[in-house]
């Protein structure tokens, strides 16, 4: 049962990276610098290299409202904030 949870859990973040990363590509911004402006202190994160690899730019048009809440919910507030900093210089 412990294990079904934890994977449904890395599932779902997984989910919240991949969608960060289109937003980021919908928005031709680059999704490394704004990670690296929420979390300078932390390394290369492997997961975001992998969904930015597997980004096709403009497969899937994401709201900033969406991904704001969905980094919300998995704790990002940083990134949230950063996204929605970006996302004021758009329009």
């Amino acid at each position: 049962m412990m294990d079904k949870i934890i994977q449904q859990y890395q599932d779902d973040e997984h989910i919240m990276i991949q969608l960060f990363a289109a937003w980021c590509a919908n928005h031709q911004l680059d999704a490394f610098a704004l990670y690296a402006q929420a979390y300078p202190l932390q390394q290369k994160n492997i997961p975001l290299i992998n969904a930015v690899k597997e980004i096709e730019r403009d497969t899937l048009e994401i709201d900033t409202e969406t991904v704001v809440n969905v980094l919300q919910l998995f704790g990002n507030e940083d990134l949230a904030f950063v996204v929605l900093q970006e996302a004021k210089k758009i329009k």
